[in-house]
Formats: C-alpha cells, sequence, structure tokens
C-alpha cells in the first residue's frame, strides 16, 4: 500500500460560523457546504470537514475537542506580508518567523490561534523545494 495524499482533516469547533469567517478572512480558505449542509474549508486539493462540539457526524474521533489540533499549512507568500495581514485582521501571533522542520526539509514559519485556539502554522518553503 502506498498513501499518494491527505484529502481532509476534521475539526471539531464550538462555533462553525466563527470559524468559517476566521478562515476564509485570515487564510482565504473557501467555504463549501456538502451533504446534509455539512461545511468545510477548501484550499487546494485538500479540505477541513467542520463538525460543531456536541453534534459531530458519525463516526468521529473518540475525544472530539474544539482547541486540540496543530496545523501546518504550506504558503508561497512572504511572511512579513502574512504578518500584516494577520496584524490588520486583528490576530495575535504567537511565535516566529523561526526555522523549523516540513515534510520536504526546512522551513520557515510563524505560529498563531484560530478562535478555538488550535495552533496553526504557516510555513515557507526556501525557493529551491
Amino acid at each position: 500500500m502506498r498513501i499518494l495524499s491527505l484529502d481532509h482533516l476534521v475539526l471539531t469547533v464550538a462555533d462553525v460560523e466563527a470559524t468559517v469567517a476566521f478562515f476564509e478572512q485570515v487564510l482565504g480558505l473557501e467555504r463549501v457546504v456538502f451533504g446534509d449542509g455539512r461545511v468545510a474549508l477548501r484550499f487546494g486539493a485538500q479540505k477541513i470537514n467542520l463538525h460543531q462540539a456536541g453534534r459531530e457526524y458519525t463516526p468521529h474521533a473518540l475525544r472530539p475537542t474544539p482547541g486540540s489540533a496543530d496545523l501546518c499549512f504550506v504558503t508561497d507568500a512572504g511572511l512579513e506580508a502574512i504578518i500584516a495581514r494577520l496584524k490588520r485582521c486583528g490576530v495575535a501571533l504567537e511565535e516566529g518567523p523561526v526555522a523549523r522542520t516540513g515534510a520536504l526539509g526546512p522551513v520557515e514559519s510563524i505560529y498563531f490561534r484560530d478562535p478555538d485556539g488550535n495552533l496553526i502554522e504557516l510555513a515557507r518553503y526556501p525557493e529551491s523545494v
């Protein structure tokens, strides 16, 4: 067996609409409605399905909890421009820019939190990757 890619992941959130607004405004993710009114956030060829805490779709994680995720997104934008955007959106920078290691090698990253307290990392690979 060979795993090709990540299709989607699920975030359990306290408020679906607040989460959608944050990710649309701050990161430019796209709201997608599917199935029986379920909501997801799409970016590239992946999406994040959102589960309302206490009303999770079955099956779900054993202990779904808002604020328990640590997510890293790869960007090709300059981190200083992203930091300026975060500031305009009223989002506090938690850390960075700092050197880290991504799936393909060295990255430069910044960190902040979403409305549920999930840690969000934005990473930029050097131009050669």
